[in-house]
Formats: C-alpha cells, sequence, structure tokens
C-alpha cells in the first residue's frame, strides 16, 4: 500500500481554510504541519489574534509554524525536518527559492483567477473593477517570479451581475479548495500536467488595492463607476466626498441612463441631486449613478431611504 502524501500547508486568512479542510478530508494525504502568519495585533484592545488557518489548524491539533523571516535557517531547518512531499500555498507571502523549490514534488499554489490573467495580489477586486463576467481558480507550480509558474489546472466561476468582493470571494474560496484537492491528487497519481503560461501584450495584472483606488471618480462613466463598487463592496470600500467635505462610503449603486434621471437635464460630472426621500444621485461623463446602500462617516452603514431619513440637503450644495 502507498504511503500517504506528505503535505506542508501554507496560509493565513480565511480564504485558505476550506482548502486546508478539503486536504484534511482525504485520506491519501497527511498534513505534517501549517505554516502561518504570526499573531498580530487586531481590534481596539490590540490584543493578539491568531490566523484564520491556525485557529483550523490547532482545531485539528496540527503543527503550527509562525516564522517572521522565510529565510531563517531554523525555519528552513525545522521544514525540511517535516520530510513533505509536496507544499500546499493560498494567499501566504512570497515564498524563497530555498522554501519553494524544498519538496521533491514541488509546491503548488492556488490563485483566485485564470492564469495568467490578474497576476498579482487582488485578484477577485481587479475582475470585478474591470467588469469581467467571469472568472476562476487556477493550481500552478511555484517558481521565483510571482504567479508565473507552469500551470496545472483550472475551473472557470461565472461572474453574476449582483457580485461583489463578498459574493465572489465566497465562490472562489469553495471552488480553490475543490482545486486544490484536485490538483493533490493527480500529483500523487502522476497524471498532473504542468503546462507553461502564454504571455500576452493584453494581461490585466491586479495590483495590492491602496486607499486611492477606491475614490470615486465621477468623470468616469456610470458603469465602470459601479463595478469599482461591486470590486471593494463589503471591503475595503468605494468612497466619495459629499459637497460638505464629509466622506461618503459606496457599498452598492446602480447605473442609470440619463433620461432616467428627474434631476436636471444638463448636469456637470460630480453634481448631486436628491429627492431627500427615494434616491440619492450623482451624474457621471455618461449617465448616472444611483447610491443604494451608503455609509456616512461617524455613521452605520444604510440603505439609501433609511440613509436619507436623517440627511441633510444642505450637504449637495455648500
Amino acid at each position: 500500500m502507498l504511503q500517504p502524501l506528505r503535505i506542508v500547508f501554507m496560509g493565513t486568512p480565511e480564504f485558505a481554510v476550506p482548502t486546508l479542510e478539503a486536504l484534511l478530508s482525504w485520506p491519501g494525504c497527511v498534513v505534517a504541519a501549517v505554516i502561518t502568519a504570526p499573531d498580530k495585533p487586531a481590534g481596539r484592545g490590540r490584543q493578539l489574534a491568531e490566523s484564520a488557518v491556525k485557529q483550523a489548524a490547532q482545531a485539528h491539533n496540527l503543527p503550527v509554524l509562525q516564522p517572521t523571516n522565510l529565510k531563517d535557517p531554523e525555519f528552513q531547518a525545522a521544514l525540511k525536518d517535516l520530510e513533505a512531499d509536496i507544499q500546499v500555498v493560498v494567499a501566504f507571502r512570497m515564498l524563497p527559492q530555498a522554501v519553494w523549490s524544498m519538496p521533491p514534488m514541488g509546491s503548488i499554489n492556488i490563485h483566485a483567477s485564470l492564469l495568467p490573467q490578474y497576476r498579482g495580489a487582488a485578484p477577485i477586486n481587479w475582475a470585478l473593477i474591470q467588469g469581467e463576467t467571469q472568472t476562476g481558480v487556477t493550481s500552478f507550480f511555484l517558481r521565483h517570479e510571482i504567479d508565473t509558474g507552469d500551470l496545472v489546472f483550472q475551473d472557470v466561476v461565472p461572474i453574476a451581475d449582483e457580485d461583489d468582493f463578498g459574493t465572489l470571494y465566497e465562490k472562489l474560496k469553495m471552488a480553490g479548495a475543490a482545486l486544490a484537492l484536485h490538483t493533490v491528487q493527480a500529483i500523487a497519481a502522476g497524471t498532473a500536467p504542468s503546462l507553461p503560461q502564454v504571455e500576452s501584450s493584453e494581461l490585466r495584472a491586479a495590483p495590492k488595492i491602496q486607499k486611492e483606488t477606491g475614490r470615486l471618480d465621477f468623470k468616469q462613466n456610470a458603469p465602470q463607476l459601479v463595478n469599482l463598487v461591486r470590486g471593494l463592496s463589503p471591503i475595503p470600500t468605494a468612497f466619495t466626498t459629499l459637497p460638505d467635505g464629509r466622506t461618503l462610503k459606496v457599498f452598492r449603486a446602480q447605473a442609470l441612463d440619463d433620461e432616467d434621471s428627474t434631476g436636471p437635464s444638463t448636469m456637470y460630472p460630480g453634481t448631486w441631486f436628491s429627492d431627500g426621500r427615494t434616491y440619492l444621485r450623482v451624474q457621471t461623463t455618461n449617465g448616472l449613478l444611483d447610491l443604494l446602500d451608503v455609509q456616512l462617516e461617524g455613521k452605520k452603514r444604510m440603505p439609501i431611504l433609511e440613509f436619507l431619513r436623517g440627511f441633510n440637503q444642505s450637504a449637495l450644495t455648500k
């Protein structure tokens, strides 16, 4: 009888937990240890918080390593002592070559896009921001250049019109777990492909989301702004500044044609208007951005009807 495949799992956020659980469900492998980020201060009390992956690992009584430096010789020695056949990496940091090249079967990563599209730290966000109608998950062998290793498998995930970052994250989290298990099983059976990524001048990147990424620019058209809102909702959230200087976060919006407006017929981009009861809209370069779910600084998140009940209309004219 073949020995179970020895796996070292590397991941930190909640996105990686279903993949760990999927691997633990397969009798053909043993998770020898879990590598995750060090505990970090969180919340108002700044108490040390464990990563979601650490909590899951402890629930299964798995050994956990939390190196601050992946190049540390002591960590690498401890990793070598685990004698992993393969390493599975999901939502972790960049690995030095000494780490990803250590297992005889290599190290695989699960990426939340259809590589080579959307390489980078925020593929889910950018697929939505760019208005894609489908995305997916990819398993690939790690090499030095980020997200460029040989492809193993890909699964397509449709993007629904109502999807935002939160809902698409959940879909890809589960798709990634299934793909990781499929990939590990194929590698164990010796049937996994290894296909070079095809480079193209039309590739879209997925860099880390910065705060200014979320600022709504009304010189764009309304559908573009709707996609930005979707791509950043519920976190880190698109935002704008009201004429009175206060910040307004936008969690949900829809695009309207100019003729759908009950406001002035000719408006400059960035013009606000509302009936004070049922709608709050902003003129864009092409169409109207109809705000549906918002949060004013210092207040809670509200649907627009509730928001307008306590909103002073003078804030739109200052």
